[in-house]
C-alpha cells in the first residue's frame, strides 16, 4: 500500500469560553480557558487501573482529583460524562494467572472488586462507565481495520504495528522526537518496520487467551484499548483526558496518534496530568515541604498564556514549579517498588482521610505519602469535626443534613445581610471557585474552608452561643455560615456523611466489646445497688441503638448492631456521667470517665458537651 497522504488533523468548532474557568493542558503547556465540543456537555476519560494485582494509593490519586472535577463541572452548571476504563487483558495478568493457576479472569474480577471497594471508601462515586477492554474487542479491531486501510499501520507474522514514521505529528504530547525514542525492541524487534512502531494487536502464545481477528487469534495491544474505549462512549473528540504523569509516553502519545490518524480530528482537547505519588519517610507540617515537593505559585490570570520553556518529561519544573514528568515518574510509587495495602490502609486511617490528604496539594504536585502525613492530615479534619458538634450543641441541627446550593450563581444574600461575618464568608466562598477556577486548585480551595471554620467559631465565640446567647436570627446566621461550608465541601467530596471511626472494622469491633462489656457492668451493679432508674436508662439506651441483652445464668450476652453502634453506645455513657453529675454522684461519675480511659477511650469536657477520643 502507498503511503498516506500527510495526516489531517481538522479543527473543530468549540463552545464559548467559560467565563472564569481555565485548565492547564499537557498538550498546549499552558493554561486555557474552558471551552468544550458540545455547549453545557463535558466528556471526561480518565486511564484505570490494569488489574493483576490489589490496588495501592497511587491508584486513588486520579479517582479522586476527577472525582473532584466532575462535580465542580456539574457544580457550574455542565452535564457531564465520565469514563474510567478497567484494562483486563495484559502480559501482567496473564503471568498471575499462571503463577496462581487461575483464569485470567478470575484475576481480573477479584481485583475489580477490590479497586471498586477501595474508590467507594474514598467517596468516588461520580463515574459514569468502567468499560472493560474485553467487552470492547469489536470496537478495537474496527479501529485497527481503519488504520491499516489508511495506511498508518501494518500486518507482521500475526501482529499489527502502528507506523509512527506516517504521524508527522508523533511525540508532539511529549516533545519527543523520533531520532530520541527507542522502541520495545526484544523479540518482536524484527517483525517491525521501525524500532519506535507500537503493537496494535498481539498474536497469541499457546495457552493465552485470546480472540479472532483477520489476522489471527490474538489480543490487543495497551494503547487501543483506551482508543477504542472513548471512542464508543464519547466520541471521536472528548473534552479532557486525564490520567498520571507516567502515562504522557508512551500511552497518551501513542493514543493521540493513533485516535487522530484513524478519525482526521483532535482526539481529547485537553490533557490533564495528575503528578505521582512518592513515599517519604519524614513527615513534615501540613502543608509544609515533607508534603508537597513543589507547590504551585500564587495563581495565574484565566488564560494568560504562560508557558513553559522546557520540553515535557525532561525532568524540568513546570510553570508553576511543578515537578516534570521525568522527575516525578523516577520515584511514583508502584507495585514494583512495594507499594502496596491500600485496602489495609482504608481500614485502618478510614477514607475520609485518605481523600482528604490527596486533595491539599494541587493535583499536579508530587504528592509526598506517609501515614503520618494522613495522620497530620486528620488534625485538619478535627477542625471541622468539632465545629459541627457545637453547631449540633447550639442548634440541634445536623450538618451532614443541611440544605445547600447544588449550582453555582450569583447568590449575595450573606454579603447583603450586613452582618461582618456572613460579609466575610461570601469572600471567602468567591476565593474558593476562584481557586477551582484556576486548574481546579483543591489545596487554595481546602484553605478557604479552614477559613470560613475560623469564621464560624469566632461567630460562636463572640455571641455567646454556648453560653445562653442563642437567639433565633444568631441561630439563622450560623447556619448560613454552616451552609456555607456545606455547598463548597459537597464540591470537594468532603463531609458527605459523618465520618467512619478510624481503626478499621477489627479495631472498632475490639472497641465495641470493651465498651459493651463496661455497659453490662454497669448495669449489674445498678441493679446490685436497686439503682432501677440507671439500670432501666442502660437497657433503653442499648435498644435505641438496636442492642438487645440477654441475662443468663452464666452472666448477660449481647448482639444486634451495626457500624454506627460504637457511637451510640459511647454516647450512651457520655448521658448515664452527666446524669450523675447533674445528681451530684461524682464519683460515679468519675468512675465512668477512669473505667473508659482504662479501655482506651478519652473524654473531653468543652462547652458544656462531652466529645471522645480514642
Amino acid at each position: 500500500m502507498s503511503a498516506p497522504a500527510l495526516v489531517t488533523r481538522r479543527e473543530i468548532e468549540l463552545s464559548e469560553p467559560h467565563p472564569s474557568l481555565a485548565i492547564y493542558s499537557t498538550l498546549s503547556k499552558r493554561k486555557e480557558p474552558f471551552r468544550t465540543v458540545e455547549p453545557g456537555k463535558v466528556g471526561i476519560y480518565l486511564c484505570g487501573p490494569t488489574v493483576y494485582d490489589k490496588a495501592h494509593i497511587g491508584h486513588m490519586v486520579g479517582p479522586v482529583i476527577f472525582d473532584c472535577i466532575k462535580r465542580y463541572l456539574k457544580y457550574c452548571g455542565y452535564q457531564v460524562t465520565w469514563v474510567v476504563n478497567i484494562t483486563d487483558v495484559d502480559d501482567k495478568l496473564i503471568h498471575k494467572a499462571g503463577e496462581r493457576g487461575i483464569s485470567m479472569l478470575q484475576v481480573a474480577e477479584e481485583n475489580i472488586a477490590d479497586y471498586m471497594g477501595n474508590l467507594a471508601a474514598l467517596g468516588v462515586d461520580q463515574v459514569d462507565h468502567f468499560p472493560r477492554a474485553t467487552e470492547c474487542m469489536g470496537d478495537i479491531v474496527a479501529i485497527i481495520e481503519s488504520l491499516i486501510d489508511r495506511g498508518y499501520a501494518y500486518a507482521s507474522e500475526g501482529d499489527v504495528y502502528f507506523d509512527v514514521t506516517k504521524d508527522p505529528q508523533y511525540g508532539k504530547l511529549s516533545n519527543r522526537t523520533l531520532d530520541a525514542i527507542q522502541g520495545d525492541g526484544g523479540g518482536t524487534a524484527e517483525r517491525k518496520r521501525s524500532a519506535a512502531d507500537f503493537a496494535l494487536w498481539k498474536s497469541a502464545k499457546p495457552g493465552e487467551p485470546s480472540w479472532d481477528s483477520p489476522w489471527g487469534k490474538g489480543r490487543p495491544g495497551w494503547h487501543i484499548e483506551c482508543s477504542a474505549m472513548s471512542k464508543k462512549l464519547l466520541g471521536e473528540t472528548f473534552d479532557i483526558h486525564g490520567g498520571g504523569l507516567d502515562l504522557v509516553f508512551p500511552h497518551h502519545e501513542n493514543e493521540i496518534a493513533q485516535s487522530e490518524c484513524c478519525h482526521g480530528k483532535p482526539f481529547a482537547i485537553y490533557w490533564a496530568h495528575n503528578g505521582l505519588l512518592r513515599r517519604d519517610a519524614s513527615a513534615g507540617k501540613i502543608g509544609g515541604r515533607a508534603e508537597r515537593e513543589r507547590s504551585p505559585s500564587p495563581p495565574h490570570k484565566a488564560g494568560d498564556g504562560i508557558a513553559s520553556a522546557h520540553k515535557a518529561g525532561d525532568g524540568i519544573a513546570g510553570p508553576d514549579g511543578i515537578a516534570g514528568p521525568d522527575e516525578q515518574v523516577s520515584g511514583k510509587m508502584s507495585r514494583s517498588k512495594g507499594a502496596g495495602g491500600l485496602a489495609a490502609l482504608i481500614a485502618h486511617q478510614g477514607g475520609q482521610r485518605i481523600r482528604f490528604f490527596l486533595l491539599r496539594t494541587h493535583y499536579r504536585s508530587t504528592v509526598l505519602f506517609s501515614e503520618e502525613a494522613i495522620e497530620e492530615a486528620a488534625v485538619g479534619l478535627e477542625t471541622f469535626y468539632r465545629l459541627f458538634k457545637r453547631y449540633h450543641r447550639i442548634t440541634r441541627g445536623d450538618f451532614y443534613h443541611l440544605s445547600a446550593p447544588a449550582h453555582r450563581s450569583e447568590d449575595t444574600a450573606a454579603a447583603a445581610s450586613g452582618h461582618a461575618a456572613l460579609a466575610a464568608a461570601a469572600v471567602c466562598k468567591q476565593k474558593f471557585l476562584a481557586a477551582m477556577d484556576d486548574d481546579f486548585n483543591t489545596g487554595a480551595a481546602i484553605g478557604e474552608l479552614f477559613e470560613l471554620a475560623k469564621i464560624a467559631n469566632r461567630f460562636c465565640d463572640e455571641h455567646n452561643l454556648e453560653g445562653g446567647g442563642a437567639d433565633n436570627a444568631t441561630m439563622g446566621d450560623l447556619t448560613m455560615l454552616m451552609a456555607t461550608i456545606k455547598e463548597l465541601s459537597n464540591i470537594l467530596g468532603l463531609f458527605l456523611k459523618p465520618p467512619a471511626l478510624p481503626g478499621g472494622h477489627v479495631a472498632n469491633e475490639a472497641l465495641l466489646g470493651k465498651v459493651m462489656q463496661l455497659v453490662i457492668d454497669l448495669r449489674a451493679e445498678a441493679r446490685k445497688a436497686k439503682n432501677f432508674a440507671t439500670a432501666d436508662a442502660i437497657r433503653d439506651g442499648l435498644a435505641s441503638a438496636g442492642v438487645k441483652l440477654e441475662d443468663r445464668a452464666g452472666g448477660t450476652e449481647w448482639s444486634g448492631g451495626d457500624a454506627a453502634t460504637l457511637e451510640r453506645v459511647v454516647q450512651l455513657l457520655i448521658n448515664l456521667r452527666q446524669t450523675a453529675r447533674q445528681n451530684k454522684d461524682y464519683a460515679a461519675s468519675d468512675a465512668i470517665r477512669h473505667r473508659l480511659g482504662e479501655i482506651g477511650v478519652k473524654l473531653e469536657d468543652r462547652g458544656g458537651e462531652t466529645e471522645w477520643v480514642r
